[in-house]
């Protein structure tokens, strides 16, 4: 053998190992306190997420960037802390932008990882090129993109720390490449690494709400005729809901939750006004208004919903937010925080409106009307299935869960709608939807984050057809992972419930094409998870699903219940048909 040949094979110097650019990644992720991150793997990120599930981070993989990235997004309002998507470069980098924008405008934490080519080739047609920094842009808080190897861990570092800094939301982190083949010796990545750790950007400080502040907002309370307090997901991200109890119980004050905020305080505690929506809001003088926007959810504070005269006191981490709202009073900063000092200025002067107050008791009174109505609708067991008898099923045998309380999953038009207003929520942040965005497809994304981030409990989705639809493939990921989720789809053959056209709009050379709104007439949605060993189930009596749900939940496998409602049963986007 030659010489050189010999000096080729000879062992190298192991004294210094060398580290590539993909386990720098993994190594500063995982001292960041990532332990968790969702994603589709592929050139040139796959040796990331191996390196990463080495360093002890669970990845869990998708079939779909759009589903990880909602999974990302609820994982991050779940546990508090940046969600973690990990995507390829070019159309993965724009799939995963439903997730990311997802988390911008519902404000949760989040972080979008995805390659991107190398750095000589850019502007050069490689393969799928794009400046994602820019493309990005619109939906991240903040951006970084390391040229070498020895700025990864800074760029990791300062990603999450941006993204649970002020307003929670979603940052953007781009991987050249040419970065992630780069090599770096163990000892010089171990020194790069703590200084990253010790310039960690710390979450921006809120500014202090003084004394007088409190004062007065309690002072408004105290003194108002209809005092009225809402609060939303926010309060449900800062955990506030000890806070929120302690407030109500103490001052009598009737609440009422956002979709998200239901379960920070039982939906059926004497105090809830959900029952009553329209007289709480369209009443009350004073609104305490805490982690919640006056968006198009509370009709943005506006009559003719609300009083012309309503004075509201706003809690919210956002200084921009509050003034673009323009309240009587404004109190920037930490839920928890500031409810602790409202309890605590109410503690030295205490007040309670009591039972017998003309306003607490038009509200009970209203709330036990509505409900008296609408169990008297729940009792009928009607077949084929409307929306309210499976619901009300549905509704039982969650309660029947106990603590730990399952966590909902909704979306759809009508089955949304109906699942406010029906099922029950009695824990804090066990109810996710669609959300301040209206966002469809979140379901199977937000059943993985929540069976991934609270892994005591079950996951119940309830899912309209043209809902499930937009990520059913993921059911596959709930057989692969064994995460113990329920499906329970709300089959009406459609959008709404299939075909809605009158006869004067059923013309042109395409008539006889489905309708726009239709889908497969019983579609048999429950087949799909049985292809991967998953249990499916045909419902269309209450006894049948009743059977389904107490086999299912008692199995805590992957299931989808396959539910036939009457396709005239829905009406068009819910109760939302002035929006259309």
């Amino acid at each position: 053998m030659a010489d050189g040949s010999h000096q080729a094979l000879s062992k190298p110097d192991n004294s210094s190992p060398l580290l590539d650019g993909n386990a720098m990644v993994a190594k500063a992720l995982a001292r960041a306190g990532v332990d968790r991150m969702f994603g589709v793997v592929g050139i040139p990120v796959t040796s990331v997420a191996t390196r990463a599930v080495a360093m002890g981070v669970r990845f869990i993989a998708f079939h779909n960037e759009q589903s990880a990235g909602y999974a990302a997004s609820a994982y991050g309002y779940l546990t508090g802390r940046p969600g973690v998507l990990l995507t390829v470069s070019g159309p993965g980098c724009v799939h995963g932008l439903a997730g990311l924008s997802n988390a911008a405008v519902n404000a949760w934490p989040m972080v979008l990882i995805s390659g991107s080519c190398d750095q000589k080739d850019f502007g050069r047609g490689d393969f799928q090129e794009l400046d994602q920094i820019a493309t990005v842009k619109p939906f991240s808080k903040f951006s970084a993109k390391p040229t070498s190897i020895k700025e990864i861990p800074n760029c990791v570092f300062q990603v999450l720390g941006h993204a649970v800094s002020g307003r929670p939301g979603g940052c953007y982190l781009d991987l050249p490449s040419d970065v992630l083949h780069e090599t770096i010796t163990e000892s010089e990545a171990e020194k790069l690494l703590l200084e990253a750790e010790s310039g960690w950007p710390q979450p921006n400080a809120i500014g202090t709400v003084g004394c007088s502040e409190i004062e007065a907002a309690v002072s408004l309370l105290r003194h108002a005729e209809r005092p009225l307090i809402v609060f939303g997901k926010g309060a449900a991200f800062a955990r506030a809901e000890n806070g929120l109890r302690k407030f109500v119980e103490s001052t009598g004050i009737p609440f009422l939750p956002t979709p998200m905020g239901k379960g920070l305080l039982p939906d059926t505690h004497e105090l809830a006004a959900t029952a009553a929506r329209s007289l709480a809001i369209g009443k009350c003088d004073v609104a305490l208004v805490v982690g919640a926007r006056l968006n198009w959810l509370l009709h943005f504070g506006e009559p003719p919903k609300w009083s012309k005269d309503v004075k509201f006191i706003l809690v919210d981490i956002s200084k921009e937010e509050i003034e673009m709202r323009n309240p009587c009073l404004g109190l920037v900063g930490d839920a928890a925080k500031i409810m602790e000092m409202i309890n605590k200025e109410i503690k030295n002067d205490p007040f309670c409106l009591g039972k017998s107050h003309p306003w607490v008791e038009a509200i009970s009174k209203k709330s036990k009307e509505n409900v008296s109505r609408m169990e008297a609708q729940l009792a009928k067991d009607v077949v084929p299935f409307n929306f309210l008898t499976p619901m009300r099923i549905i509704r039982d045998a969650i309660l029947g869960v106990g603590s730990p309380a399952p966590i909902l999953v909704s979306e759809g038009a009508n089955t949304m709608d109906v699942g406010r207003s029906v099922l029950i929520q009695t824990e804090p942040r066990t109810r996710l939807d669609a959300g301040t965005w209206g966002t469809m497809g979140v379901g199977l994304g937000y059943c993985i984050a929540a069976a991934v981030a609270s892994p005591g409990r079950l996951v119940v989705a309830v899912e309209g057809d043209s809902g499930f639809g937009f990520s059913a493939m993921e059911v596959e990921t709930l057989v692969r992972y064994k995460l113990p989720v329920v499906i329970i789809v709300f089959n009406n053959g459609g959008v709404y419930g299939g075909d809605r056209r009158s006869s004067e709009e059923i013309t042109g050379p395409y008539k006889d094409d489905p309708a726009p709104t239709s889908f497969v007439p019983d579609s048999a949605y429950h087949k799909l998870i049985e292809a991967f060993g998953g249990h499916g189930y045909l419902v269309g009596t209450p006894s049948e699903l009743q059977s389904a749900l107490a086999e299912s939940f008692s199995a805590r496998k992957p299931a989808v219940i396959n539910v036939i409602i009457d396709p005239y049963a829905g009406s068009e986007s819910g109760r939302m048909q002035h929006k259309n």
